[in-house]
């Protein structure tokens, strides 16, 4: 009997869909405010019915209005760089103001634009500071990374001279560790290494660094098979520290411009095993200029201390410190902003426990706690500012909306006593940014099916200035639905979940789907938002509905956001991979009220860790989950970043993270497995795709292989092949169709936009 062959219009609607198109179907959807200095102005542009916009606010005279006359600003561009300009495709994303004029760089070279005659000239006596760069806040000086040390240039006179000079390939200035450098993905975008680990002080005479020592870490290898010009396989080698190796290390150094001096911090290296703590902003100068503030952490994690560096001496002092059984953590997620206040004059610290089992705050004077200042069944998630002459701090929290706990709210609390007060009188998740003076926030304001509403508040939370409203209509047109937010009960019969779940494209309540569970065990990250964007992740799910499959994303137990129980449910239990008996018994929950979820064709793909979970879910529940694509899976955590290991399944243990090597699995994967994975690969490394593949072979299993030569974790240029390989195999195995024939997805270009949108 023939199989019927998809029609290549449902490929075409599901590419409609992807990440790249997104910002032309959710229009106005997104505001980056760009402060100007210490004013109550700032910058943003926004995608809009007729294209790129950009905007100019005056929070203190309520006014939002074009940044300049986009049609006349074209018409002088063009004329003046002899190029076809665009009005509202604009040949750049930045814009500074100048004495009356605006700046910005295109076609290789930086131009001023006046806004009272509209003529644009190239500047040739500016130089802008490229993404391997770092401006003072007074633009004075640049600093950089030159070989192994940092440098500096004046931008008056392009003077520049060395403030280190003994750095070397093992023990380098300002760097990261090699294997959080990504840096052949930065090759591909003209950047030879990533932007250099360099903080300046608020008064712009000195710069915070530290001085990485990878020298007794050890190598990782990979191999380029088809290098760009043609020449034989090339091997690349960088430093790469598995669970139970050494880690990297780092040294803090104060570096002084005036004196061309360098002070070294008096204590001991600290561990720095993925990205720099300046990155991850756990190491901060105080606004006075005198005094940094940084976290470390010993290996184990159930230690955080805060500490105070002298810039002048060098001088080390602990301010605090506090242990536990599992992670102590300061955020729940790694790549979190720490929930750490300093006040003004050092005393008195703002400090994030999950002590009493949720996320909280306590207010410390000269290391003696005072008192918790919040209580209750909701977690603070950020401290978005602190106003010390008023004694209140500004704070973000979920927990409080009883529809969704992930939901976050916008309040204030009193920095004596503790008082707490919601500040906006309504359900929404609020996404908060704030300038550093913090007399107003930008909120954008929704929910996984609610558009964004971007305003800015006031900090009694009133609406001080209408922003955006967005505009879905595109993306309705391209055939989306929104998501239904939904709970169930977790596997343990308790503990309530949520997820997302996506009706197919064309959805008919009579018809039976076949259903794709999307998963990200965390346990450093959501899988699913509160808010209506859902990023990359978001929207894989919605163009796999496009195609016509029910799909599932779930935050199962040991997953962040909540209370520290149902994070801790991860710890040393990596093998559950997010508790994916909680997805299994979410679709069973979900199918009796919904006949049109199909359970006996259920399939699962996902990147990375949901590579990872997709092989656990199919060797765990191999009656369940009978159709897999898993790419870029770390599949055997005791050969992948000790960080990664380390944090989440707790110091080596050679029984219990044997226990969560997808090896283990291969003899019980009875369904269609696709493997994916990038031959240069520096994150998840190619080899633990490879030794899964070994385990399958020595099983007599049958499974597919896709290698993709000179693409990394993400598959940057080769994403569409990667993306319509996919499409086909859960198309073919789940859907029992053809796909169509020939299809072709087309390229994405690797862009700083997509870049930003994937939030790089």
């Amino acid at each position: 009997m023939s199989v019927e062959e998809l029609p290549a219009e449902v490929y075409a609607r599901a590419e409609r869909l992807l990440l790249h198109h997104r910002p032309r179907l959710a229009l106005r959807a997104k505001v980056r405010p760009r402060w100007i200095g210490e004013t109550d102005a700032f910058w943003y542009r926004v995608e809009t019915e007729r294209g790129g916009e950009f905007v100019l606010v005056d929070v203190a005279a309520r006014t939002r209005r074009p940044a300049f006359d986009h049609e006349r600003l074209a018409a002088a561009l063009a004329a003046a760089s002899a190029q076809p300009v665009e009005p509202y495709a604009l040949p750049f994303r930045g814009i500074e103001f100048v004495d009356g004029a605006v700046a910005f760089d295109a076609f290789g070279a930086h131009w001023t634009c006046r806004l009272d005659t509209y003529t644009c000239a190239q500047d040739t006596d500016h130089r802008s500071p490229s993404p391997l760069e770092l401006a003072s806040p007074d633009k004075k000086w640049v600093a950089f990374r030159r070989a192994h040390d940092v440098w500096v240039r004046s931008a008056e006179t392009g003077e520049e001279f060395a403030l280190t000079a003994d750095g070397t390939p093992d023990r380098s200035y300002a760097a990261s560790p090699d294997s959080a450098s990504n840096r052949h993905l930065l090759g591909k975008l003209g950047l030879s290494e990533p932007p250099p680990a360099l903080a300046w002080s608020p008064d712009s005479t000195r710069l915070l660094t530290h001085r990485l020592d990878q020298s007794d870490v050890t190598w990782m290898h990979l191999v380029e098979a088809a290098p760009p010009d043609g020449s034989r396989p090339r091997l690349h080698a960088y430093r790469y520290a598995v669970p139970g190796e050494t880690l990297p290390r780092g040294e803090w150094f104060v570096l002084d411009i005036a004196t061309r001096t360098t002070t070294r911090a008096g204590a001991e290296p600290f561990l720095l095993p993925y990205l720099s703590p300046i990155a991850l902003g756990k190491a901060w100068w105080a606004r006075d200029g005198k005094t940094v503030y940084y976290l470390d952490q010993p290996r184990d994690l159930r230690t955080l201390r805060l500490h105070a560096l002298d810039a002048a001496t060098g001088e080390v002092r602990t301010m605090l410190e506090e242990h536990g059984d599992t992670r102590v953590e300061a955020a729940q997620s790694i790549l979190q902003k720490p929930i750490v206040h300093v006040l003004a004059g050092g005393r008195e610290v703002l400090w994030y426990s999950q002590r009493d089992g949720w996320g909280h705050l306590y207010r410390y004077e000269d290391g003696v706690l005072v008192e918790q200042l919040t209580k209750g069944s909701f977690a603070v998630q950020e401290i978005v500012h602190v106003d010390e002459s008023e004694r209140v701090a500004h704070l973000v929290v979920s927990g409080l909306v009883a529809a969704d706990p992930y939901r976050r709210s916008l309040v204030k609390v009193e920095l004596d006593g503790g008082a707490l007060t919601r500040l906006a009188d309504d359900d929404l998740d609020h996404a908060l940014t704030t300038p550093d003076h913090g007399r107003w926030f930008v909120d954008s304001a929704s929910t996984v099916d609610t558009p964004p509403v971007t305003t800015v508040r006031g900090r009694d939370g009133a609406v001080l200035v209408e922003l955006e409203q967005a505009d879905i209509g595109p993306l309705l047109a391209a055939g989306w639905t929104p998501p239904e937010r939904i709970r169930t009960i977790a596997a343990d019969g308790v503990t309530p979940v949520y997820g997302l779940l996506y009706k197919p494209c064309g959805f008919d309540e009579t018809q039976r789907y076949p259903v794709l569970d999307h998963p990200y065990p965390g346990p450093q990250r959501h899988r699913v938002q509160p808010c209506f964007e859902q990023g990359f992740y978001g929207v894989e799910a919605e163009a796999a509905a496009g195609l016509g499959f029910a799909v599932l994303a779930i935050d199962g137990r040991g997953t962040p956001g909540r209370d520290k129980a149902f994070h801790d449910y991860s710890y040393g239990n990596l093998a559950t991979a997010g508790a994916l008996d909680d997805h299994v018994a979410a679709l069973r929950q979900l199918a009796e009220t919904r006949p049109w979820l199909d359970l006996d064709r259920v399939g699962i793909f996902g990147l990375s860790g949901g590579g990872f979970t997709t092989v656990r879910a199919m060797g765990l529940f191999p009656e369940f989950y009978k159709v897999g694509v898993a790419e870029a899976g770390n599949h055997d955590n005791r050969c992948y970043h000790a960080m990664w290991g380390e944090s989440y399944e707790g110091p080596l243990d050679p029984e219990i993270y044997a226990r969560t090597a997808n090896v283990g699995l291969a003899g019980r994967i009875d369904g269609k497995l696709l493997l994916i994975h990038g031959e240069m690969d520096d994150n998840v490394t190619p080899h633990l795709t490879m030794r899964l593949v070994d385990a399958l072979i020595e099983a007599n299993k049958d499974f597919d292989l896709l290698i993709v030569p000179g693409v990394e974790h993400t598959f940057f240029g080769r994403n569409s092949y990667v993306t319509r390989r996919r499409w086909d195999h859960l198309v073919r195995h789940l859907m029992g169709r053809r796909p169509p024939a020939g299809y072709q997805l087309a390229d994405i270009p690797i862009t700083p936009e997509l870049l930003e949108m994937l939030g790089g």
